[in-house]
């Protein structure tokens, strides 16, 4: 992104590695499930802005949060669209939302975010449309004999560095652009996650993982057919005995209903929005779990 400080509105600031400790506690306090390494990861690889303001104790803190993370040359994510609870309902949200939207129009690209239902109404009336949906699946801890019973040990390998020019093959046609740096940064997160399916000599899909605030989360995960995606999703668990949040694309039954026969509980829908542009970027038929709807 370019540097966009002197074209901000004032009172929007551009986010820095100081703000990290009010970030954590804006995404905190919305029971997101972001750590520190989300933050650090979003803010190396895009740009923030956040408003500051007095507490009623006269103290200084971050209280809203707007992230853009550019992809490709013609589009980019804008996420992480918070504000404290003792701040909302005036105008912050709306303020930074059009900053981002700004900002990546300054630079030729259309805004994509992945909308909550609380948020669906807010980013219709600023010009964002709908697409295509998923939704969270969440899973509570296990013990290790639980964990061990996930399945079948299904035929994945550990992805490897070799691995990634296959992974960027498959992944920036459905995805829409090249994101391997986030990509790379996500597959150290949490590397007994990662894992890749090949057959005859060739990638059939790769899955991540990552650590989070209060779960971990699993995804992107994206293959050439379901039995791959159930394989990936299935090595993943497998590595992975604590609370798990997952991000399925809609229709995608079969994983939907293993994910059930694991004791995972629907938590609420997302809504993929783009603005300035007919439909959302990519051919998401290989996608099964999103990265995140920080992320993409």
């Amino acid at each position: 992104m370019a540097n966009t400080e002197a074209a901000a509105p004032s009172g929007i600031v551009p986010l820095t590695a100081a703000d990290l400790p009010g970030a954590l506690a804006l995404s905190a306090s919305a029971h997101w499930n972001q750590n520190e390494a989300d933050w650090q990861t979003m803010l190396h690889l895009g740009c923030g802005w956040g408003i500051h303001a007095p507490t009623a104790d006269g103290k200084d803190v971050l209280a809203a949060s707007t992230i853009v993370l550019p992809y490709g040359t013609d589009f980019g994510w804008v996420s992480m669209v918070l504000v404290l609870p003792e701040f909302r309902r005036r105008g912050h949200a709306s303020l930074l939302l059009r900053h981002a939207i700004d900002a990546l129009a300054a630079e030729g690209r259309s805004a994509i975010l992945d909308a909550t239902p609380a948020g669906h109404a807010v980013y219709v009336q600023e010009g964002f449309v709908d697409t295509w949906g998923f939704a969270r699946w969440r899973r509570e801890a296990r013990g290790a004999a639980d964990a061990a019973n996930v399945g079948a040990a299904p035929a994945t390998r550990a992805l490897t560095d070799a691995d990634w020019p296959a992974i960027a093959a498959l992944d920036a046609p459905a995805f829409g652009a090249d994101r391997l740096p986030l990509l790379r940064a996500l597959a150290q997160r949490l590397p007994q996650a990662a894992r890749v399916a090949e057959r005859g000599g060739r990638l059939r899909g790769f899955v991540l993982g990552r650590d989070g605030r209060e779960a971990s989360q699993i995804g992107p995960l994206l293959a050439a057919d379901p039995d791959t995606a159930q394989a990936l999703m299935v090595a993943a668990l497998r590595a992975i005995p604590g609370a798990v949040y997952v991000d399925l694309l809609d229709g995608r039954d079969a994983l939907r209903e293993a994910l059930q026969r694991q004791g995972f509980a629907f938590q609420r829908p997302f809504t993929r929005m783009v603005h300035g542009r007919k439909g959302a970027p990519g051919e998401p038929g290989a996608i099964f779990m999103v990265a995140g709807p920080e992320l993409g």
